[in-house]
C-alpha cells in the first residue's frame, strides 16, 4: 500500500491532521489498532476553552473553536456544537488575583471575556449558586461538544470525503527508515509505504517513537470525570464553570451534570510497563478522588454530589513545561509527532491539525515550531513523570513553571 503520510492513532489529534492533510492534496492513511476515538478522545469532557496560558495556545484554543462552529463549512460534515459560554471563578484571594490577572493578558490576545457582575453567576447557571465573594469572568466565546464521539466521527466522515484511508483494529509494529529517512511502517497486516509519518498514538507516543528509534517527552496521566443521573432542575442550556480554586469543571451532560477536575496527586500510568494488549479500558477507575473534588464544590454546586450515571477516564499526555508537543521529530527526517495534549487535545485538536498538516505539506497557516518536540532535550523517565504530573495538578493554578 502507498501513501504520501501515516498517522499512527486515530484519535482528535490524528484525525484532525489527517483531515487537514487529506484537503491539501496528500494521500492519507490513518492505522488505529483499535477503533477510532476508543481510546482518550471518546473519553473527554468535551470543552473548549479559549483562556490559556499563553498568546500561542490562546490563538490555537480560539482558532479551533471557530474551526468547530464551522465545521460542516470547511470540513462537509455536521457536527453539533453548544455555544454555551462559561464561568472561569475563584473563591480565594490568591485565585481572584490570578483571574483579573489572566483576564487582562487574555484580551491583549483577543478574547472576548469580561468580570461578571453580581449575580450574574447565580442568575445565568441553574447548577451553580454563588455569593457575591466569588470573582467570575464571563466568556462568551467558549464552547462544548456533548457527546467526545461526535467529533470523532465528524473526522472521520470528513477525511473519508476527502480520500483519507482509515486501517482500524490494525497495529504498526515497524516504522521503517533508511539513511535518508522514513520510508513507510508496517503494521499487523500489511506494509504501507510513505515519506512521512506522524506519531498521534495519545499514551502510547513514546512506544510509536521508538519503532524509528527516537523518543518523545510526554508522560501519560490519568483522568477521570462522572456525569450524574437525570435532574429536571439543570437545564441543557446552562455555561460552562470552571472553579479554578477548585481545579474543578462542571457542565451539563446527559441530563445531568458532568463533574471532572485536576487531582493534585495524579496517578501516572507508563503503557510500557503493562501487558502488550493494555488499553484505556483497563484504567483502574477511583470514584473517591472524584467524590474528593466535587466536595470542594458542594455547596455552590449540590447537583455535582447526585448519584453518579457514568465514570469514566482517560490518559492525558503531559510535558514538562505543559505545552503540546507537534512538529518534526530531531534525528528522523520524515517522522512526526501529535502529543502532549495537556488536558486540550481534544479540543485544540481542529487547530494543532490544521497548524501540524500545513507544516508537513508547506503550506504553513500557523507558526507552530515553538511546540518542536526539539525543545526538550534528554529527560529521565523520572524527571518527565514529576514534571508532568506537576503540570497536570497545576492546571488551574497561578503557578508559571515546576519549582
Amino acid at each position: 500500500m502507498d501513501a504520501d503520510l501515516v498517522i499512527v492513532g486515530a484519535g482528535a489529534l490524528g484525525l484532525s491532521t489527517a483531515l487537514h492533510a487529506a484537503q491539501l492534496g496528500r494521500d492519507v492513511v490513518v492505522v488505529e489498532r483499535h477503533s477510532a476515538g476508543s481510546q482518550a478522545s471518546g473519553r473527554a469532557a468535551g470543552l473548549f476553552k479559549s483562556v490559556q496560558a499563553d498568546e500561542l495556545r490562546t490563538a490555537l484554543a480560539r482558532r479551533s473553536i471557530n474551526l468547530a462552529l464551522t465545521f460542516a463549512e470547511w470540513a462537509g460534515a455536521e457536527l453539533p456544537v453548544e455555544r454555551s459560554g462559561s464561568f472561569l471563578i475563584a473563591r480565594t484571594d490568591e485565585h481572584r488575583a490570578y483571574l483579573q490577572a489572566e483576564a487582562r493578558q487574555s484580551a491583549n490576545w483577543g478574547v472576548n471575556l469580561r468580570e461578571a457582575a453580581p449575580g450574574e453567576l447565580s442568575g445565568r447557571v441553574s447548577y451553580y449558586d454563588s455569593d457575591d465573594s466569588a470573582v467570575a469572568l464571563w466568556c462568551p466565546e467558549d464552547v462544548y461538544i456533548e457527546e467526545p464521539s461526535s467529533l470523532v466521527r465528524a473526522y472521520v466522515a470528513a477525511g473519508q470525503r476527502h480520500g483519507m484511508v482509515l486501517l482500524e483494529d490494525e497495529a504498526v509494529v515497524a516504522i521503517t527508515v533508511s539513511a535518508s529517512g522514513v520510508t513507510g511502517v508496517e503494521t499487523s497486516r500489511r506494509t504501507i509505504t510513505a515519506r512521512d509519518v506522524v506519531d498521534a498514538a495519545g499514551a502510547w507516543t513514546r512506544q510509536v517513537a521508538a519503532l524509528a528509534g527516537s523518543d518523545v517527552a510526554v508522560a501519560p496521566v490519568r483522568h477521570q470525570l462522572l456525569i450524574t443521573e437525570r435532574a429536571a432542575d439543570i437545564s441543557p442550556a446552562d455555561p460552562i464553570c470552571r472553579v479554578v480554586d477548585a481545579a474543578v469543571y462542571l457542565r451539563p451532560a446527559r441530563g445531568g451534570l458532568m463533574a471532572g477536575g485536576f487531582e493534585p496527586a495524579p496517578m501516572p500510568v507508563d503503557p510500557r510497563a503493562e501487558d502488550a494488549a493494555f488499553s484505556t479500558d483497563d484504567l483502574p477507575l477511583d470514584l473517591t478522588v472524584l467524590t474528593a473534588m466535587t466536595d470542594l464544590v458542594a455547596t455552590e454546586a449540590p447537583a455535582s454530589r447526585r448519584p453518579v450515571a457514568e465514570h469514566r477516564a482517560g490518559l492525558f499526555t503531559m510535558t514538562p513545561d505543559g505545552r503540546f508537543v507537534a512538529g518534526p521529530v530531531p534525528d528522523v527526517p520524515g517522522l512526526w509527532v501529535a502529543s502532549g495534549c495537556n488536558g486540550s487535545g481534544f479540543s485544540s485538536s481542529p487547530a494543532i491539525g490544521e497548524a501540524l498538516a500545513g507544516w508537513i505539506c508547506d503550506q504553513r497557516r500557523l507558526d507552530i515550531s515553538a511546540l518542536s518536540p526539539a525543545r526538550f532535550g534528554p529527560v529521565t523517565d523520572s524527571e518527565l513523570v514529576r514534571a508532568g504530573c506537576w503540570q497536570y495538578a497545576h492546571y488551574y493554578d497561578p503557578a508559571a513553571a515546576v519549582p
